[in-house]
């Protein structure tokens, strides 16, 4: 389609830097409000957690999706899963689990904040629980984590979403729980079959290119995070990373795909 594509990854709560690296890119004013004209965007997940304000991340990007009449959209992240995970379950244990483990545990263990849990509503947990975790767009595949985890539910996108959808709208903590640990892998298109590893999930699931959040370029790269001014192209230019580690002291990238 003949026009612009945008994304951006990771946010973690720091919403005054995602309304100015996207003020930056003309897609919001200087009031916050869609200015993107026919462009389209989508977040790739990991609104909360780690930064001042994971909800009003969430009400943005709504109320983008809301002005944008389609055109803005996000998946779901596994800092999302584990948000919701802890609303709905805090620390009762997973059941035959080896060691003790809940949600609540890991929700403090990753940077956890409870002004996100108290502002957590049932209209955020609706929209949350309806987004895709896949979604093709022209020829990118967009998925928050590098893993191929994705495919033990399914073998086709629609698959692995009705899954996904169909776990966050149970009560089944096993099936939360392994929901939350299958997206926290990663790493799936690292090394020298990297290439191979990403041609074949392409194949399966569509499109010429894989774009991911999740994991943080400057550790791909052995740098430190304020060194990274731009998405990462590797395996065999197959995949682009699009998480410059906001939260630990990146920039936000908001990454025109037909400029990479």
């Amino acid at each position: 389609m003949d026009r612009p594509l945008f994304v951006v990854g990771d946010v973690h709560g720091h919403l005054a830097e995602l309304t100015a690296a996207l003020h930056s890119r003309d897609l919001v004013d200087e009031h916050g409000d869609w200015s993107g004209g026919d462009a389209e965007l989508w977040f790739l997940g990991d609104f909360v957690d780690r930064g001042p304000d994971g909800i009003g991340v969430i009400e943005f990007v709504m109320r983008l999706a809301e002005q944008a009449d389609g055109q803005v959209d996000a998946l779901v992240g596994n800092h999302e899963v584990l948000l919701l995970g802890m609303h709905r379950f805090g620390d009762e244990h997973v059941p035959d689990a080896p060691t003790p483990r809940s949600f609540a545990r890991s929700w403090l263990l990753n940077g956890g904040l409870r002004s996100d849990q108290d502002r957590l509503t049932d209209r955020h947990i609706d929209w949350l629980t309806t987004r895709p975790v896949l979604r093709l767009v022209d020829d990118h595949l967009l998925m928050h984590s590098d893993t191929l985890a994705y495919l033990e539910w399914g073998s086709t996108i629609d698959e692995v979403n009705d899954a996904v959808r169909e776990v966050l709208r149970g009560h089944d903590l096993a099936a939360w729980w392994e929901c939350w640990r299958k997206m926290t892998t990663r790493y799936a298109f690292r090394g020298p079959d990297g290439g191979t590893v990403a041609a074949e999930l392409l194949d399966a699931l569509g499109g010429t290119e894989v774009v991911h959040g999740h994991s943080v370029i400057a550790d791909q790269l052995g740098v430190p995070p304020q060194e990274i001014d731009g998405p990462l192209r590797y395996a065999d230019g197959r995949v682009l990373a699009v998480d410059a580690g906001l939260y630990s002291g990146g920039p936000c990238l908001v990454v025109r795909l037909d400029e990479v």
